[in-house]
């Protein structure tokens, strides 16, 4: 018997590449895909994506949506208990296990783990310690396709938001930048692909930059650009 799971869903190229895999593997039934909104600007956290993108993109992909609302200002504390109060409900269903894109980050991947025991799931991560020049090699020979849709500045020049993620763009990376962008360097959104049903359609809109405080203790700012997306009926 198949174990039930949740898919922790960015609607990038990482989460692609892991639920491609979970889709060729039958020990897996994914029952939801998972996706936090900042519900301040009505977009995917940290990638700047409008909800109505996200919608289409798992419609396209036929699974069910399940959001997860994140106020604008949150900290740790606050999003850890909405996200236990999110995933509880999901034991009824008999959902044993939630799904990420995760590649190398140890931490963070501890921190997951943490978290899910006191829920009581198991986290898995289908791509984890993959190579990331292969992974985003294999990426592109799949036929993906995916816009950049956020940089962190600090790192990436402007000009990368809103290119395709493709091998120029990989072979156009400064030294120091991972080629799946794993440190938080850029973050995408694929649009077709395996994995899609059906397709959808978009345009870019304005490249905007925002800053942020890298800490509540410094002035210092880092500024993220981001590569808005408008579907099209």
């Amino acid at each position: 018997m198949r174990k039930k799971a949740i898919f922790n869903w960015s609607g990038g190229k990482d989460s692609s590449m892991a639920l491609h895999k979970m889709l060729n593997d039958d020990q897996f039934d994914i029952r939801h895909l998972l996706t936090s909104l900042n519900t301040e600007t009505d977009r995917i956290s940290m990638h700047g994506v409008r909800r109505s993108m996200l919608e289409r993109q798992v419609k396209a992909l036929g699974f069910p949506l399940s959001v997860l609302e994140l106020p604008g200002h949150i900290n740790m504390e606050e999003y850890d208990q909405l996200m236990h109060e999110k995933l509880a409900p999901f034991l009824a269903e008999g959902i044993t296990h939630s799904i990420f894109g995760d590649i190398f980050l140890e931490d963070l991947k501890a921190y997951r783990d943490e978290r899910l025991k006191a829920v009581g799931l198991t986290g898995h991560y289908p791509i984890w310690k993959r190579d990331t020049t292969e992974l985003v090699r294999e990426f592109v020979s799949l036929g993906f396709k995916a816009v950049v849709v956020a940089i962190d500045g600090s790192k990436l020049d402007q000009s990368f938001a809103g290119r395709e993620l493709d091998m120029d763009f990989v072979n156009d990376l400064p030294a120091g930048v991972d080629p799946c962008g794993e440190n938080g360097e850029f973050h995408s959104f694929v649009y077709a692909g395996p994995i899609f049903k059906e397709s959808f359609d978009f345009e870019r809109g304005e490249v905007v930059g925002k800053s942020y405080k890298l800490s509540n203790d410094s002035e210092d700012e880092v500024t993220y650009w981001f590569q808005d997306l408008i579907p099209v009926d």
